[in-house]
């Protein structure tokens, strides 16, 4: 049985980086494409951003976890963990819209890549993850 690259690199410590890149390489076409472009984007926008491997997708963190990077048939896509507390002013959230935290974007193919936009909603996740690590730890009673 042959592997895919993701799981031949898939053995406990390869680096995280090598299993996107791994991910990219297999994509082949317009979403492996898409999810490098994506990737660079997240890198200008936090050049301190970690990249993780969980749940077989790659993992984007600071302070916390910023977005993941899902690929499918017709689209790719960047789900925020704490979406729904971002601010979206360019209404680039299209996907998992009713739920209480997490939103998505789902690119197609032939969508463009409003980067400026996409930026900034990963500068508004990453200072939101700052500053909830900052804050007291939630249920810990308060001095008057």
């Amino acid at each position: 049985m042959n592997k895919s690259p993701t799981q031949q690199h898939s053995a406990p410590g390869a680096p995280p980086a090598a299993l996107i890149d791994a991910r990219i390489a297999e994509l082949a076409g317009w979403r492996g494409q898409r999810l490098a472009h994506l990737r660079a984007l997240i890198h200008e926008a936090d050049p301190e951003v970690t990249e993780e491997w969980k749940w077989n997708v790659p993992v984007w963190s600071h302070a916390g976890l910023i977005c993941t990077g899902e690929t499918y048939r017709q689209v790719v896509k960047l789900t925020f963990a704490q979406g729904a507390a971002l601010p979206d002013p360019a209404g680039l959230f299209n996907s998992s819209l009713g739920g209480k935290v997490r939103r998505a974007i789902d690119f197609r193919e032939t969508d463009a890549v409003n980067e400026p936009a996409l930026k900034a909603l990963v500068r508004a996740a990453v200072q939101l993850n700052t500053a909830k690590a900052r804050s007291p730890a939630a249920g810990t009673p308060r001095a008057r």
